[in-house]
């Protein structure tokens, strides 16, 4: 399985991004998506997650309002409204049968996109 996020880059505060998630064979109708993110000198960290059939999505209390989580049949895509510059970091997918939260629970990982936002 192969995971590839793609979409990020530098943005002001308060603007937006879209990020999107591309995976090998039917990873996503067989698996927990779910995006992470890693900032400099810190854990890496839930931010939103959606379950194999799409009808469920769960988000980090600290993007809640601003991020959505949603999946078509090819990919999934967080799209990032209202970033602030605490919203920096390399933005991780990940997939795996379990979730939605802990990094543990994914098997898959892609290799990450890096969002810069500047304030």
């Amino acid at each position: 399985v192969q995971l590839q996020a793609f979409g990020g880059g530098l943005v002001q505060a308060g603007g937006s991004l879209r990020l999107s998630c591309a995976a090998s064979g039917r990873t996503f109708s067989s698996n927990t998506v779910g995006w992470f993110r890693q900032a400099p000198g810190k854990e890496r960290e839930f931010v939103a997650a959606i379950n194999r059939i799409g009808m469920r999505t769960y988000y980090a209390d600290s993007v809640k309002g601003r991020f959505t989580i949603s999946r078509d049949n090819a990919q999934v895509y967080l799209q990032m409204n209202s970033l602030q510059p605490e919203d920096t970091a390399v933005y991780y997918c990940a997939a795996g049968p379990m979730g939605p939260y802990y990094v543990p629970n994914y098997a898959y990982w892609g290799q990450g996109t890096l969002v810069t936002v500047s304030s």
